[in-house]
């Protein structure tokens, strides 16, 4: 209908005083003001939580709207319990991020009922470290002092719950490599393996990574007192001098992929992930905050002091890396769950 005369005056005057539609919020305007939770899946004062703790610090910086950013805790079930709360029970809002293991990751793929995510539908935003993880032994009186002895010499492991690495990794060295290790489970985290492992309770323990080496033995694998005796993970590394890979002791074709499903996961050393279906500008404004931090001159130092390796993983390596272990036969599957005493 086409407005003439008067009415065509009135709906001209209406529209003139209308207000503008609003403009979309920004992740900027989202942000100020707010804080950001970043969540260990293990207690205090392991390398999960030092390296939590470091990236809170400063990742606010780097974040639109610069909010408040504080570090928490939330240990259970080797970060399983962490890794369910993040994809469940958070809003999708970007305001909570949680790192846990790359183990607690793979849960699901190894039906872990417990697991309760999709490992591919978490709002990935990248890994902090690719990781080397190594097994030592405090050198106690009679123990075993290299991985070959250990093949026929009883060690007795600390480990932790069964989604850890603490647990999981010396379990495949005596599944699959036939290592004569006594595994005890149970531990709630590195911190208190390395107390029973000092006080003789244990021999050794699996699955710490070079920047808890540094940070908690550095004094003690220098000058002897514990002596790494095998690594584990994709890459090699000399840091600690010539230490065996697991993969120089596999046998077979098979053997070889189911320590590649175990290790391979290493390159998710210290993954951070928030729910799934956070805001697209959000997630883009959290994933290019964190590399950004990982190249802060301030951010390094700090790192550096506490013994941290950083050398990060994008979102794209992480979701690559999750489809890969996906495409692995159910056969594989079966003998990598068989491997963890499952």
């Amino acid at each position: 209908m086409r407005l003439i005369g008067p009415a065509a005056i009135a709906l001209a005057a209406l529209l003139a005083v209308a207000p503008a539609p609003a403009s979309a919020e920004t992740a900027a305007d989202f942000y100020k003001g707010k804080t950001v939770t970043l969540i260990a899946g293990f207690p205090p004062g392991g390398g999960y939580d030092t390296y939590v703790r470091v990236l809170a610090r400063h990742y606010g910086r780097f974040l639109p709207g610069q909010p408040s950013v504080i570090a928490s805790n939330m240990p259970g079930a080797g970060s399983l319990t962490a890794a369910n709360n993040i994809y469940a029970k958070y809003a999708p809002d970007g305001l909570a991020l949680a790192m846990f293991a790359s183990s607690a990751a793979m849960e699901p793929l190894v039906g872990n009922k417990s697991a309760l995510f999709e490992p591919t539908k978490f709002s990935w935003i990248g890994s902090m470290s690719q990781d080397v993880a190594y097994c030592g032994a405090w050198q106690h009186p009679g123990g075993a002092t290299t991985f070959d002895e250990m093949l026929t010499k009883e060690t007795i492991i600390g480990g932790g719950a069964p989604a850890a690495i603490t647990y999981q990794h010396p379990m495949v060295l005596k599944n699959v490599l036939k290592a004569n290790f006594k595994v005890i489970q149970g531990y709630k985290g590195t911190r208190d393996i390395n107390l029973a492992m000092q006080r003789g309770e244990v021999n050794g323990t699996c699955g710490m990574f070079g920047s808890s080496i540094n940070s908690q033995f550095g004094a003690e694998v220098k000058d002897g007192r514990m002596k790494l005796f095998i690594q584990m993970g994709s890459r090699r590394s000399n840091t600690f001098g010539k230490i065996p890979s697991v993969f120089d002791y596999a046998k077979t074709d098979q053997d070889r992929a189911i320590l590649q499903f175990h290790f391979g996961q290493l390159l998710l050393g210290r993954p951070l992930a928030g729910p799934p279906g956070i805001p697209a500008d959000r997630l883009a404004a959290l994933r290019t905050a964190l590399f950004a931090t990982m190249k802060d001159p301030q951010f390094l130092a700090e790192a550096g002091k506490a013994g941290l390796d950083i050398d990060p993983v994008t979102p794209d390596q992480v979701m690559t890396l999750l489809k890969q272990f996906a495409s692995f036969s159910p056969a594989i599957l079966v003998k990598a769950k068989e491997a963890m005493g499952r």
